[in-house]
């Protein structure tokens, strides 16, 4: 009868024991709302959900850059939208320039306009982006455009600069570098805009020069309007990219949800359950405990 007892005190101790762990659980997971909190409730859960966070910190990494990667666009949009506008400027002024009823301070006045409009481009070639980079420099990261002290503007950038990772193994130019913009070749429209200017103030064929001129920034304004273009075109990649990722987040959130998650009114009755069958089994055990040696050989 001892050993009886005594095993019956187990019992009872053993179940209202794991009736009060699961209990606490059920409580824990209805003020939390999750239902897996460490890996001792779900190994394998657990082990999903790490995953998910992961990729999680990943793509969020990957938002942040496409939401950079957009800004630096939208802005290399702009620049090049003011370096067309001060091309198309120019190259009134050129037509304006060789006409031959044109007095000495008329054309005076369109030369200073011209060297306005040339400094206007250099600041612009040489604009920043929000991370300080220059938008149309090479691989070193310094501005690609300098001055020297004659008035000579040279770029003196080198090679791509490096690309923003915006997925797996997936990187994306923000940039255009400035030769390929509006410097190279016939089409340097600092070369154009200076020898033009200097043919104004010397009194030669100014009609010949402005011709001359016209033709050069005219292929300097193709150049503009293909890197406008290509601009254009990494703005609707990362419009997808951006969507991807949104997708992607969409899906993770839905999958964690269902293995993470509790299902609140479900627990919230299974609680209640729990509650009760251990009320009834501390009362069966205090009923036990309090029993003597009498009431057994009664």
């Amino acid at each position: 009868m001892r050993v009886s007892t005594s095993q019956t005190y187990q019992r009872s101790l053993s179940l209202m024991s794991n009736l009060s762990a699961k209990a606490d659980l059920q409580q824990s997971q209805i003020a939390s709302g999750k239902k897996v909190m460490a890996p001792s409730d779900d190994p394998g859960a657990y082990r999903q959900l790490a995953g998910i966070k992961r990729a999680e910190a990943g793509d969020q990494a990957y938002a942040a850059n496409v939401e950079t990667a957009q800004g630096i666009l939208e802005q290399s949009d702009d620049t090049l939208g003011n370096i067309e506008a001060q091309l198309q400027r120019a190259t009134e002024l050129f037509t304006n320039a060789g006409n031959d009823t044109l007095s000495p301070s008329d054309r005076d006045t369109i030369g200073k306009e011209l060297d306005s409009i040339r400094d206007t481009l250099f600041a612009l070639a040489n604009t920043r982006d929000s991370r300080g980079q220059p938008l149309f420099g090479g691989a070193t990261g310094d501005l690609p455009f300098t001055k020297a002290p004659d008035g000579t503007i040279t770029y003196v950038s080198s090679g791509e600069p490096a690309g923003i990772p915006i997925g797996d193994q997936t990187v994306i130019q923000v940039g255009v570098t400035g030769d390929r913009a509006f410097a190279s070749g016939s089409s340097d429209i600092f070369a154009v805009i200076a020898a033009f200017t200097t043919a104004l103030g010397s009194g030669g064929d100014i009609r010949a020069a402005a011709s001359t001129a016209a033709a050069g920034t005219s292929e300097a304004l193709v150049n503009v309007t293909l890197a406008h273009a290509s601009v254009g075109a990494r703005g609707t990649r990362l419009e997808m990219v951006a969507d991807q990722l949104g997708y992607a987040a969409t899906a993770r959130d839905d999958a964690r949800s269902k293995v993470e998650d509790v299902d609140l009114a479900a627990t919230i009755s299974e609680f209640q359950q729990t509650l009760t069958v251990l009320q009834a089994t501390q009362a069966s055990f205090t009923k036990l405990t309090a029993l003597s040696l009498f009431d057994y050989l009664r």
